[in-house]
């Protein structure tokens, strides 16, 4: 009886232990995703001439989704590119999608606090951050998310 009280006990702390880190891990991750959308308007921030390239100038009617990956990402590939893709076809003539290197854009990494690959930073007409998803973000989220980011910009 006195064993199985021990093991108890000894379950009962690991569990403990165990919620307290999933807790302090979800606020970190909150304060990060507050800082990002803190972040100063992209275009503020110092981009290589390829991501300015493919940036249009501000536009009152358009919605950027920056889409943070790597190369060897498989998720990234597999199933954020399609679903970014669906968010294009169906808000065309209101969003664009800037694909941006995780591994060389280190200062857009920094600036909105990017955790992991993928991640998608939806900012508003106006280049500021309106919604960051750390991981896969599905086109049913990515839409909403363009949805109140274009409400936002013109109200």
């Amino acid at each position: 009886m006195l064993e199985m009280l021990l093991r108890l006990t000894v379950l009962l702390c690991i569990g403990a232990v165990v919620q307290f880190l999933i807790s302090l891990s979800r606020r970190f991750i909150e304060a990060q995703r507050q800082q990002a959308l803190a972040a100063a308007p992209l275009s503020t921030l110092a981009v290589s001439d390829t991501i300015a390239a493919s940036m249009p100038e501000i536009d009152l009617s358009r919605v950027r989704i920056l889409a943070f990956k790597s190369a060897d990402c498989r998720q990234c590939h597999q199933l954020q590119d399609p679903a970014l893709q669906r968010v294009v076809e169906a808000r065309w003539d209101t969003v664009t999608v800037v694909d941006i290197d995780a591994t060389t854009e280190y200062e857009l990494v920094q600036a909105y606090h990017v955790l992991t690959v993928p991640s998608t930073v939806v900012l508003d007409a106006t280049g500021q951050a309106h919604a960051i998803n750390y991981g896969f973000a599905n086109t049913q989220c990515l839409l909403e998310q363009v949805d109140e980011a274009l409400v936002k910009t013109t109200c």
